[in-house]
């Protein structure tokens, strides 16, 4: 059984909360948290370099020497790849309908995967917040400092079921340097693998209790 360490504002350590050792079993491999990964990335890409071919180029259609007579190779054209400012060859060019699939159950069991690592490494804690608890950015900084987070990676997650609150602690949050805020239903496995840190609002302790339990019944 996993332990997480519940914290007020001022970074004092209040409670725990108890996950159990069934909700920490996962069925995901290195392979499939990979692929998850890559695929994101992948989905994430635009496409839209381009480079310019030999005909696309804004060349004379002048040789760039007499074919004969100059003890020289034979050139035609000053666009040319081999001629700077000539077109590329090869060269990347605008790619559409590159969109790469993700299996549902596979991108639960990668997010559950990676949550799951979080908790095993105590790098999950519990922020026990009130609405207008928090007045400064400041505020922020200190609880971060206060419980060794300070200039580490972090994501906070909050609840859509206390938006107002979640919204609040966001507004004070986001001047701060190396962190950033999610809601826990809209969290991808990228953000788990970017950020090493977790800090976990109270009010979405359910909904993380609630995914572990659903992804590993596959619901």
């Amino acid at each position: 059984m996993a332990t997480l360490k519940k914290f007020d504002i001022t970074g004092k350590e209040i409670g725990s909360l108890q996950v159990r050792d069934e909700d920490l079993q996962s069925d995901a491999n290195p392979q499939m948290i990979k692929d998850y990964i890559v695929a994101i990335r992948n989905n994430s890409r635009q496409w839209s370099a381009n480079t310019k071919t030999r005909s696309e180029v804004n060349h004379s259609g002048q040789k760039p020497h007499p074919q004969k007579g100059m003890g020289r190779s034979r050139q035609g054209y000053l666009g040319a790849a081999q001629y700077k400012g000539g077109g590329r060859v090869g060269g990347p060019r605008p790619k559409f309908d590159q969109h790469q699939r993700i299996n549902k159950k596979e991108r639960q069991a990668a997010i559950r995967h990676l949550f799951i690592e979080k908790i095993q490494e105590n790098h999950l804690q519990i922020l026990s917040l009130k609405l207008g608890q928090v007045h400064k950015t400041k505020e922020v900084a200190q609880f971060l400092r206060a419980v060794g987070l300070n200039e580490k990676k972090v994501l906070i997650l909050g609840s859509l079921s206390a938006k107002e609150k979640s919204e609040e602690w966001r507004r004070f949050q986001g001047n701060i340097p190396k962190t950033e805020f999610s809601y826990l239903t809209n969290i991808s496995g990228y953000d788990l693998a970017c950020y090493p840190y977790l800090i976990l609002l109270e009010d979405a302790e359910k909904e993380m209790l609630d995914l572990l339990i659903k992804q590993e019944k596959g619901k």
